[in-house]
């Protein structure tokens, strides 16, 4: 038998080896798949796919064109929420999250072969549009699918911080996405980086893909997913008793306005958001921008475990209220003291870039942190919160589609939208606007109609009332 195939059924039975080859096999492939979906924002906001992909001469218009293409990915993360959640639900979790991440790492490394526009025209953007659908599709069943397996593994009273370390994995990704874009930018001169080496971290995504094959293939099936397939019990039609199950409607509602929109908003506004503000408006050095926002997302990976176990003990609901709160309070004054900090970009030349002093730098990581703190209270119990929700038979499905709609129309068109709120009024924190007003929602929702889901047992036939 694998070292996974065994249900846990309480803390004593725990069986600690399959434990740990449990989250970090999800873990890690959760890692590695935000990788390859978050390079291509990571680099568009060093400004280099710009120049590579879209058309010269208007540097805005590049830029626009460039975050639309992130987005694009995000819009078809709920069709694949919804064909693999169907797949998740029907075949099970294992083998449906063992295709997405092959799909994406494939999809990944064909963008670092794709030709220049100077090369090829238009035919660049087109294949580089292709190839972020086929990355929004995946990424679309992969979360559900690595949260809902560790959430089934977990055992009593544990899976707020057992699933916790697959919210960090998505702040990993995002780290590992700068890491390797150092690594490789130190590697190379700027003129090969600019020219060629850009294309290396795309590539390298060949790599990450064998590791997670090779970690994911040593774990066996979900004990939930196999006793309702022992039982005859999995669903028909997942797709369609997600929306017709006894209230489930509700729970779809909340689980999109009041969760999945509020938390990604304040996850993207405090890395991309965050890095394009230092880059673009303050001009600050794109590596030492980099570092920034990689070290405070590195440091801020702890709020996010953190609240994952403190969930167990106080329950979901909680931690997110008082996140979405906090945020609507402090959003506008952290990026002010950022700018402050910054020295509103007075500092550099019209189109040229600086590097703080020291003192302005830890400044900066400590408002960073401080959004990694909202975000890991809206984050840091959400598998669990949403595993809970929904009853086991729909699991994949019902928490799927609502996440991958909330956060890839909330938050994969932020960057998109918050360039251009900046660029229509020239303010560089106004985009910011749009963040506190999809947090605002998000909070109305959460007050009103989240239910408490701590103490549900996540294999039973009902979801929780509410």
């Amino acid at each position: 038998m694998d070292e996974a195939a065994a249900p846990m059924a309480g803390d004593d039975a725990v069986d600690r080896k399959r434990t740990r080859l449990v989250i970090a096999a999800s873990s890690v492939g959760t890692v590695f798949e935000w990788y390859d979906f978050f390079i291509w924002g990571t680099l568009t906001a060093s400004g280099i796919l710009q120049r590579s992909f879209f058309p010269p001469g208007d540097e805005l218009l590049a830029t626009l064109l460039a975050w639309a293409t992130f987005a694009v990915g995000f819009a078809f993360r709920p069709l694949g929420a919804i064909l693999f959640g169907y797949l998740g639900d029907r075949l099970g979790r294992k083998y449906t999250f063992l295709v997405t991440i092959t799909l994406m790492g494939v999809a990944t490394a064909g963008i670092g072969l794709i030709p220049s526009y100077a090369a090829i025209g238009v035919a660049a953007p087109l294949l580089i549009i292709l190839l972020r659908i086929l990355q929004g599709l995946a990424l679309g069943g992969e979360y559900g699918g690595a949260a809902i397996y560790v959430a089934e593994h977990s055992p009593p009273g544990k899976a707020g911080f057992y699933t916790s370390f697959i919210q960090a994995s998505v702040v990993g990704g995002f780290i590992l996405s700068l890491a390797v874009v150092l690594l490789f930018k130190s590697l190379v001169s700027a003129e090969a980086w600019s020219a060629w080496g850009w294309r290396m971290p795309f590539l390298f995504s060949i790599l990450l893909l064998a590791v997670s094959l090779w970690m994911r293939l040593k774990l066996s099936e979900s004990p939930v997913f196999k006793a309702l397939k022992e039982a005859g019990e999995t669903a028909a039609n997942p797709f369609k008793e997600a929306f017709t199950y006894p209230g489930n409607l509700k729970r779809l509602f909340v689980a999109l306005f009041g969760i999945a929109a509020g938390l990604t908003v304040i996850w993207y506004t405090a890395m991309f958001s965050m890095l394009d503000f230092l880059q673009r408006s303050m001009r600050i050095e794109a590596t030492t921008s980099q570092l920034i926002v990689g070290g405070a997302a590195l440091l801020g990976l702890v709020f996010f475990v953190g609240t994952g176990a403190l969930s167990d003990r106080i329950g979901r609901k909680k931690p997110i209220v008082i996140g979405y709160a906090l945020t609507l309070i402090l959003l506008f004054p952290i990026f002010w003291l950022v700018g402050w900090a910054a020295g509103d970009g007075a500092g550099a030349a019209a189109g040229a870039t600086f590097v703080p002093e020291a003192w302005r730098i830890a400044i900066i990581v400590g408002a960073i942190l401080a959004m990694m703190c909202l975000s890991g209270m809206t984050y840091g119990s959400v598998a669990a919160l949403l595993s809970e929700m929904f009853p086991a038979r729909i699991r994949y499905s019902s928490m799927s589609i609502p996440y991958h709609f909330g956060t890839g129309y909330f938050g994969g068109f932020l960057p998109l939208i918050s360039a251009y709120i900046v660029s229509r009024t020239g303010d560089p924190y106004s985009g910011l606007w749009y963040t506190w007003g999809v947090v605002a929602m998000a909070l109305v929702v959460t007050v009103l109609w989240l239910p408490e889901t701590v103490g549900k047992r996540r294999d039973d036939s009902e979801g929780p009332p509410g």
